[in-house]
């Protein structure tokens, strides 16, 4: 239940954190500031973490590059559990998750290094559950999604195992349900569990799949394939299900709808970093987290499909590298 509530938290911290209004199509928000480059920048980073963060992380470092051709960047996107140990043992000095540390994890840092680690917000995303693009089902509830995807059905619904138990007609009707689905490694996974299984258990039957592209490219090549998978990972060959949320109405995955809290799958993104609290941290990581956070990073998050960070909480998160 705990961390339910955590899930939920992160939702109404979206809408307190944004507080304008904001319309499709995305657009970054004017009052980022732009990125401008210093001296002295140069040396060698890596990157552990999330598969969902994994597109973004190789797109910010490619144009960080561009600023800053004396420096080497390296991303290994596994999943978000990899991240911790990877900080905790200094293989990493970026930790991207797409999900919050777990408080174990984060104990697991501080009985090491003598503090916690830095945890920067770096985008939003809209975790979707997509279904074929010929599939013409109109939208789910997040019973519905529970009764799809648990054994456990910790939300009452009925046991959910073909198309016809969600009411679609003719052919459709006797088809089973396609499950896919991310590993247990996938902060993806972990988010999923906790907030639509309620902190059940997966089916069997969930085809888990080594990377969030892999879950969309999957029910892209299956009719009857449905999964869940982050917003940036949308191709034409898929559809994001409009989802109800405590409202009782179905919300598409857009900005707005996850800054208002009407979807119900709203989270952030993370980057999480060694910095010692009262001390300076190292020029490289801090820019590059600059950078991730200025007007020109923020772009990057929308080219790539997620969620920008309005100008107010992104300089927030700023301060958290700049500050001593």
């Amino acid at each position: 239940m705990k961390k339910i509530l955590s899930s939920q938290f992160l939702v109404a911290a979206l809408s307190c954190a944004c507080s304008v209004a904001v319309a499709q199509p995305v657009k970054v928000d004017e009052k980022l500031p732009p990125y401008e480059t210093v001296s002295g920048v140069s040396g060698n980073l890596n990157s552990i973490g999330s598969d969902t963060l994994n597109n973004l992380m190789t797109l910010w470092a490619e144009s960080f590059q561009a600023y800053y051709p004396n420096v080497k960047i390296q991303i290994e996107g596994k999943g978000s559990s990899t991240a911790p140990p990877a900080l905790i043992e200094n293989t990493a000095q970026l930790g991207p998750m797409s999900r919050p540390m777990k408080q174990a994890e984060i104990d697991a840092f501080e009985s090491k290094h003598g503090y916690k680690p830095a945890e920067i917000k770096v985008a939003i995303d809209a975790l979707a559950v997509y279904v074929h693009k010929d599939n013409s089902i109109p939208s789910l509830s997040m019973k519905q999604v529970d009764g799809i995807f648990s054994s456990t059905r910790k939300s009452g619904s009925l046991p959910l195992a073909t198309w016809g138990d969600l009411a679609m007609p003719d052919t459709w009707k006797s088809r089973p349900l396609s499950l896919y689905g991310r590993n247990s490694a996938s902060g993806t996974y972990g988010f999923f569990k906790d907030v639509a299984l309620r902190g059940g258990d997966f089916k069997a039957t969930v085809k888990e799949q080594p990377g969030s592209s892999s879950v969309v490219q999957a029910v892209a090549n299956d009719l009857a394939g449905i999964g869940y998978s982050g917003i940036g990972y949308m191709t034409s060959g898929v559809r994001p299900l409009p989802l109800s949320g405590a409202d009782g109405k179905p919300h598409q995955p857009s900005l707005e709808n996850c800054v208002s809290g009407k979807y119900p799958l709203a989270r952030f993104l993370y980057i999480y970093v060694n910095k010692k609290p009262g001390q300076p941290m190292d020029k490289l990581t801090s820019e590059f987290i600059r950078f991730i956070l200025s007007g020109p990073g923020q772009e990057i998050v929308v080219k790539d499909g997620y969620f920008p960070l309005p100008a107010e909480p992104a300089a927030a998160e700023t301060k958290k590298v700049t500050n001593n």
